[in-house]
């Protein structure tokens, strides 16, 4: 592709001289060859500026930057750009002939809810006999095959190639999840999205963003910049979704469980097994739990028929839903009953904590397995555990993904949220394997764990080296060793 085809919706700080074929893009200057166009990021460890040199001397043909060498480079067209990251989104949409204009491409932003709206999105479109595909946490789908994922949100040239290749399998859906991180670094720039869901914000990333304002700009910069043909369906509940669209072009729909809304929902009964529920005046019974999940179907509920799916077969479709991996999932004990989620934030931990506390009924001790993170927001830890512990009958402390902090000090910083009552009731261990199978020692017949914070994962980080580890495969190990 030549360079101004390239660049085409980029405007330039000073002319460009010349113009190029270009082979490839290319942001790490390990990957240069002859002819690519090379993009200098500027990272939060790393500035790409530094590597201009390397990209130049490795063969590259133009280069993308925010500020120009010392050194000019003869025969090099240099692309001055206020911000590379931006430029590198617009430019892998081109570079892929626009994938997301030939795909209706939902995208779920929010704290929590994402994983399991945009899993369960595309379940009920291939449930439907739709070509969808899936870009989540656990992992990228085209219809039903499985591409692995590494981040929430890909960079914007593995993002683009997925969509390309989602296209070229007949893909007329996408949903993905949108993370806060992704939009602040413009992965998703140049993306055209037909549709975009807030569903709820609550403390999180504080490590990232620094504050809840920043935070809170960040998810609404992805509805800032939806186009008028998308529709933004946004959660009213929470006293954000209203923020989220105070400048958005699209068209806006609501859902609620506790307010007029245009998709509303209540709860009438739960169970371990399921839900019932009353969506759009129908009784739908649903194989999820809890009122978080109650507010996830409503969404899936209201983006179907802003689809354009038909409400009776939305709701029949609905019924027939599980949940996505490692979110409320549960093991049966021999009579104690485990339960594993995802819920690593505070609100998280809350939501599963009061479904299982609505539940349970009087006899059944309540015991939580939960960690927190190293390197990463320590503001939530005091809080989780206080959680965790007020609405528990007994708290384990463990490990969670110690990274490369040391996981004693993550779980004093934990144990400091705690009164000397409810540090007494509190164990602490760090090994996590240890501190699941000591839960399960302390429960009696009738009584449930949850154990939370990692739910899908399979690895626990210690020290930047991943080691097998997966919440469910271990319960499932004491259930075979009882």
């Amino acid at each position: 592709m030549r360079l101004q085809s390239l660049i085409e919706g980029i405007t330039p700080l000073r002319p460009v001289a010349g113009n190029p074929e270009v082979t490839d893009i290319c942001f790490d200057s390990r990957k240069v060859g002859q002819g690519s166009c090379f993009v200098a990021q500027v990272g939060t460890r790393v500035d790409g500026h530094d590597y201009i040199p390397t990209a130049v001397q490795q063969g590259a043909a133009a280069v993308v930057c925010q500020r120009m060498p010392e050194e000019e480079y003869e025969g090099i067209a240099f692309v001055l750009v206020e911000n590379s990251d931006y430029a590198l989104g617009v430019m892998a949409d081109n570079w892929y002939s626009h994938p997301s204009r030939r795909l209706k491409l939902v995208g779920i932003t929010g704290t929590n809810g994402k994983t399991t709206t945009v899993t369960l999105l595309h379940r009920l479109f291939r449930a439907m006999g739709c070509h969808a595909g899936l870009l989540s946490t656990i992992v990228n789908k085209i219809d039903d095959d499985e591409v692995p994922a590494t981040h929430t949100t890909p960079d914007a040239l593995e993002l683009n190639a997925l969509l390309a290749r989602m296209v070229e399998a007949g893909c007329q859906y996408a949903f993905m999840e949108v993370s806060s991180h992704s939009v602040v670094q413009n992965r998703i720039a140049g993306l055209t999205f037909a549709g975009g869901i807030f569903s709820n914000l609550t403390h999180d990333h504080l490590d990232f963003h620094k504050t809840m304002a920043n935070y809170i700009a960040a998810k609404k910069m992805f509805f800032d910049h939806l186009p008028a043909t998308a529709f933004a369906l946004v959660n009213v509940d929470d006293r954000n979704g209203r923020v989220m669209v105070q400048n958005t072009k699209a068209k806006v729909s609501t859902y609620s469980l506790q307010r007029m809304a245009d998709f509303r929902c209540r709860v009438m009964e739960e169970t371990f097994g399921g839900t019932l529920l009353e969506m759009d005046g129908h009784e739908v019974y649903a194989r999820l739990v809890g009122r978080f999940n109650a507010y996830n179907l409503t969404a899936i509920y209201g983006a179907a028929v802003l689809l354009g799916v038909e409400r009776p077969l939305a709701l029949r479709l609905l019924s027939t839903l599980e949940a996505a991996e490692g979110r409320f999932q549960y093991v049966n004990l021999d009579g104690i009953t485990a339960i594993v989620d995802y819920a690593h934030t505070p609100d998280a931990l809350q939501n599963v904590l009061e479904t299982i506390n609505d539940i349970r009924t009087a006899g059944q001790q309540m015991l939580t397995v939960v960690g927190c993170g190293g390197d990463r927001d320590k503001t939530k830890r005091p809080e989780m555990a206080k959680i965790a512990c007020t609405m528990s009958d007994r708290l384990v402390l463990t490990s969670d993904n110690p990274r490369t902090e040391d996981p004693e000090s993550i779980l004093d910083d934990m144990e400091a949220g705690l009164t000397l009552e409810e540090k007494s009731r509190t164990v602490r261990i760090t090994d996590r394997r240890q501190a699941i199978k000591t839960a399960v020692m302390m429960a009696h017949e009738g009584d449930i764990i949850l154990v939370a914070g990692k739910g899908h994962e399979k690895y626990q980080d210690i020290n930047g080296v991943k080691h097998h580890f997966d919440d469910k495969e271990e319960l499932l190990k004491l259930k075979t060793e009882k």
